[in-house]
């Protein structure tokens, strides 16, 4: 190990309203601790990494909890852990890098997700879409539209985070489903605090055994002709049950404003950049009160059909905030919003780039695009230009008070990494 990370520990045993202070990793480590997991596997790969350095070096604690605790081989054998919840009742979690990661383990990702889980099974990816630590710039997301794995992409801050690792268990419960949460390094690293809860020692465990292996059945096989059934219980049980769940447990997030007539739908991962952006330009305070309503999509697979209709139903124009391409998201509201003979007009990709990180200058200019379009009342967008403009010349001034320009610091591959150049 390359450093000791005995004060991490000592957070991972707060009980019941004892206040956890920490980033945000650690406090999804803590959250797995508090959901009664059974086994933590995974690949090492920032901005993931703490997650399991933590619990590798918390042997007492996981020998307490019963938890077994594997640093895999690969990011495949990592996900072959989760067949572990396909005919047992445990709830079992893995982490990863990114899409580079979930390439390796594509195969046993299908065949988990095809033959459905009886314990909740999480996958958390350390997203980095646009942030240049990834061989490659593509987006996890498709993965999970493909295989039926319901993708949680949580608002930054450590409260929300925690709340929907537990949720995301109850979530592929109720579903027979896997979960796979998405975190960027932002949100990894995101400094604060939230009531912590007592540990679970989950019922199934290496200290509570099950007497007897589970029988075998052979329709939970990813074999056909099993696979036909798999495919219509994924459509016809398992959507209708995971779309319920997050309705009826308000997963996603709706902040109203003044601004009525017009809204933001944004993944909950980007919603720090937005609010950031609105309080800049003098449409949002900060405490997070927006004037332009806001549907945060803290799961962004699957979308409610009736969520998104209610929250368009009213407004003449709504702008859809989705990082990377294609535009999953903004193509399914469309699909949703002209089936239900809505007329909202949607914006997202004719206004924002089809590439790249949305980072606080590219919202920016894509919030001015869409109030500029759209002419809400009560808002002047020539205003708002000179804001925007007075924020770039601050950032050129601060960057001229600089002596010389700052050494550039390119990701780089840990020391030993296989994938190192």
């Amino acid at each position: 190990m390359e450093r000791s990370f005995a004060k991490e520990i000592e957070l991972l045993s707060l009980g019941k309203g004892e206040t956890f202070h920490g980033e945000g990793i650690l406090a999804v480590t803590k959250a797995l601790l508090q959901s009664g997991v059974s086994y933590v596997g995974g690949y090492q790969g920032a901005p993931v990494s703490h997650l399991l350095d933590v619990l590798v070096q918390a042997k007492d604690l996981m020998g307490e909890l019963g938890i077994n605790v594997e640093a895999n081989s690969s990011e495949a054998s990592a996900a072959a852990m989760l067949a572990a919840s396909i005919n047992y009742p445990v709830r079992g979690a893995v982490t990863w890098k990114s899409v580079v990661g979930t390439n390796v383990a594509a195969d046993a990702l299908s065949n988990l997700s095809s033959a459905g889980v009886k314990g909740g099974a999480l996958i958390i990816s350390g997203e980095d879409y646009g942030e240049g630590a990834s061989i490659i710039q593509e987006r996890t997301h498709a993965f999970a539209l493909k295989s039926t794995i319901w993708m949680v992409d949580p608002r930054p801050n450590l409260e929300t985070i925690a709340h929907m690792v537990e949720k995301s268990f109850e979530l592929s419960e109720v579903s027979n489903s896997p979960v796979m949460m998405e975190l960027r390094i932002r949100a990894c690293h995101v400094q604060g605090s939230f009531k912590a809860k007592d540990n679970v020692v989950a019922k199934v465990s290496s200290i509570n055994k099950e007497a007897e292996p589970a029988s075998f059945l052979y329709a939970r096989l990813s074999h056909p002709p099993v696979t036909f059934i798999q495919e219509k219980q994924k459509l016809e049980n398992r959507l209708p049950a995971a779309q319920k769940f997050i309705l009826e447990n308000q997963l996603n997030e709706v902040f109203s404003g003044d601004i009525s007539s017009h809204g933001i739908i944004v993944q909950g991962g980007l919603f720090n950049t937005l609010m950031r952006r609105l309080s800049n330009l003098h449409l949002a305070d900060a405490f997070g009160n927006s004037r332009i309503p806001i549907l945060v999509l803290n799961v962004t697979h699957p979308l409610v059909p009736e969520q998104i209709q209610e929250f368009c139903l009213t407004k003449e124009s709504v702008l859809v905030i989705e990082e990377g391409n294609p535009e999953f998201i903004e193509q399914q509201i469309g699909q949703i919003l002209r089936r239900a003979d809505i007329q909202t007009r949607l914006h997202g990709k004719d206004i924002l780039p089809q590439a790249g990180e949305y980072s606080a200058e590219v919202v920016t200019k894509g919030l001015i695009e869409f109030l500029g379009q759209n002419e809400p009342d009560g808002v002047n967008v020539e205003i708002l230009r000179d804001e925007a403009a007075n924020l770039t010349n601050i950032k050129i001034s601060a960057q001229g008070s600089l002596d010389e320009s700052l050494p550039p610091r390119p990701p780089g591959f840990c020391t030993g990494c296989p994938e190192r150049p």
